[in-house]
């Protein structure tokens, strides 16, 4: 119990801590660029938003740990459950859109050869806009259902699978919902992580492509002078890879502790770190794609 008091108290706040104030440097940051810069482009609004959706995650995931901690299973009440977990769910999906979009633009923007795509690509700022709006509502129809079935914890010794936190649960519910609404985030997933890692394999073949050009036409000592484009481009792959890596971890320890319904606090805490692990890594990789474009 001591060691999973400091695990919660100590090493999973201090790991979060770094992503908490990474995400608000990348945010603030875009967000002056976007309005007092004279260049404003589309993909800094995307990244304001994937900022704001992965700062949202880790406090939600802060807050549900530290409630457990804390032995205030019930300080949120009904309504806050509702809240807190509906908006969990909401920013863990926007994360994927965004990241999705992200990748999209970059892959459309590097290689000129895609013009089908290159028609749906947002030109302003503004054009950005309605992508960010479809995703609100996709999202809050993929996680509507939390609003009715969650609520606050009634007794000490509840447990089980649908357990948030230990302070919320889910209310059993008609067999056609949950399937309806576990059909829906998988679709979304598997739509959204699809055409990221389409994109992402343009992105790779187009940089392959790129760097057996430089080689011939300048050889190996001139291979690594790329373009700030390039160099964002590599980023955002990194970007990606990290997102597969950490969501699919997640889904397969997810399973995993669901299947054998264990319920270690431990277990709790390394899932709840996988969760947040790429919202947490995230802003590093986009401050290293800053860095790149400045030395050039």
């Amino acid at each position: 119990m001591i060691w999973n008091n400091i695990v919660r108290t100590t090493i999973f706040p201090s790991l979060n801590g770094p992503g908490i104030m990474g995400n608000i440097l990348i945010f603030v940051r875009h967000a002056y660029i976007l309005v007092m810069g004279t260049d404003r482009k589309p993909i800094d609004l995307i990244i304001i938003h994937l900022a704001f959706s992965n700062l949202a995650l880790i406090c939600n995931i802060e807050i549900a740990d530290m409630s457990t901690v804390f032995h205030q299973r019930n300080f949120l009440g009904d309504v806050g459950c509702k809240v807190v977990v509906f908006l969990g769910r909401m920013a863990r999906g926007l994360s994927i859109c965004t990241t999705s979009l992200l990748s999209m633009v970059q892959a459309v923007t590097i290689n000129p050869r895609m013009t089908l795509w290159r028609k749906l690509k947002p030109q302003t700022a503004g054009q950005v806009l309605p992508y960010l709006l479809l995703f609100w509502l996709l999202n809050s129809l993929v996680s509507s259902n939390l609003l009715h079935y969650i609520i606050a914890v009634r007794t000490v010794n509840r447990s089980g699978v649908d357990t948030y936190g230990r302070y919320c649960y889910m209310t059993p519910s008609r067999l056609i919902v949950r399937w309806f609404f576990i059909c829906l985030m998988t679709l979304r997933d598997v739509v959204f992580q699809s055409l990221m890692g389409w994109s992402s394999a343009s992105m790779a073949l187009h940089l392959h492509k790129h760097h057996k050009r430089v080689l011939y036409l300048h050889g190996s000592k001139c291979a690594n002078n790329s373009s700030p484009l390039i160099r964002a481009t590599e980023s955002t792959l990194i970007l990606m890879a990290c997102f597969l890596f950490f969501y699919w971890a997640d889904f397969i320890f997810s399973f995993h502790v669901g299947s054998t319904v264990t319920h270690n606090s431990i277990l709790v805490v390394v899932q709840n770190f996988l969760q947040v692990g790429y919202a947490v890594f995230s802003p590093f990789i986009l401050f290293s794609r800053h860095l790149y474009v400045a030395k050039h």
